[in-house]
């Protein structure tokens, strides 16, 4: 069965900079896929050589078996991309954007899909507006329908619920779900790492351009987060404890990492001893932002 998408040492470098060194793996047709990263680590120019507006120095890639570089044309035709960068034509209505984009794949009669897309968009309301006058969020919703108006296969979103509202990322959500259980390949990067966990069956995580972690999401999450505990204190967490057990900070209650749950009395013994009360306390179930954090910490 051909892959959806196919990445083999791929190499890219700016001046001084190696934005990727060697990136490798595929994404089977059908599958929700999250690409994470910090900033910087070579997600934007991954997706850029994958849609063929970058090249890389060296590697290969391919979308649904079709060459990005020497079968071009399938390949484009193949792929529908939301980019990061809010990007439009100040002249045209919205529904004169979507056609205009019909055209680019040489489709005609493309209404009925046209206006599909914008009713699960919310986007019906807005249809004869010109581009200029909408909102941000309004603007990002007009990407994800130009990506969306070729029906392709593969759909590559960057960053696509990036400053928009609650309602349209569940509006959002629940259309890219429904296209993914139709058989489309949905490939995801977010900083909303709860929306990745939630929605993506498989992750790539990549640091400095290498991937530095590549399974399941379920097997992920069981494999490096291990225990947690959330405490409230009456003081402030003894140094014994902060360096190597503390993983993030919300709201004054403090999130632990242990070992296991024996690991627990020695955290309260070494409280108890330091004469710190606990005020509250609550067994928790790790998740895809402790993951990351460990991940990146150790690689």
């Amino acid at each position: 069965m051909t892959s959806a998408i196919e990445i083999e040492q791929v190499t890219k470098r700016y001046s001084q900079v190696q934005a990727l060194a060697g990136v490798s793996f595929s994404i089977e047709a059908g599958e929700f896929f999250g690409l994470l990263g910090p900033n910087g680590a070579g997600k934007t120019t991954l997706i850029s050589i994958l849609a063929g507006l970058t090249h890389a120095d060296s590697g290969r890639v391919c979308v649904m078996g079709h060459d990005v570089v020497s079968d071009y044309r399938a390949a484009r035709h193949a792929l529908g991309v939301v980019p990061q960068e809010l990007v439009f034509d100040p002249f045209f209505t919205v529904r004169e954007t979507l056609t205009i984009q019909s055209g680019y794949f040489g489709l005609k009669n493309n209404t009925a899909w046209i206006d599909e897309v914008m009713e699960n968009l919310d986007l019906t309301s807005k249809a004869d507006a010109n581009m200029r006058a909408l909102s941000g969020g309004m603007k990002r919703r007009v990407l994800v329908a130009q990506a969306l108006v070729h029906k392709p296969p593969v759909i590559v979103l960057d960053e696509p619920t990036a400053g928009v509202d609650v309602e349209l990322r569940q509006a959002l959500w629940r259309f890219i779900q429904r296209l993914n259980r139709d058989g489309h390949t949905i490939v995801l990067t977010t900083h909303y790492l709860e929306e990745a966990e939630a929605l993506c069956t498989r992750l790539a995580m990549l640091k400095q351009g290498r991937v530095v972690a590549l399974d399941d999401t379920g097997n992920l999450l069981r494999a490096q987060a291990g225990c947690q505990i959330q405490l409230r204190l009456s003081a402030e967490l003894p140094a014994a404890l902060l360096p190597q057990l503390l993983q993030r900070q919300e709201n004054g209650a403090l999130r632990l990492s242990v070992v296991d749950f024996d690991h627990i009395e020695v955290v309260l013994a070494t409280l108890r001893a330091a004469q710190v009360k606990v005020l509250e306390m609550e067994i928790v179930q790790p998740d895809l932002e402790d993951v990351f954090v460990q991940i990146m910490n150790r690689s």
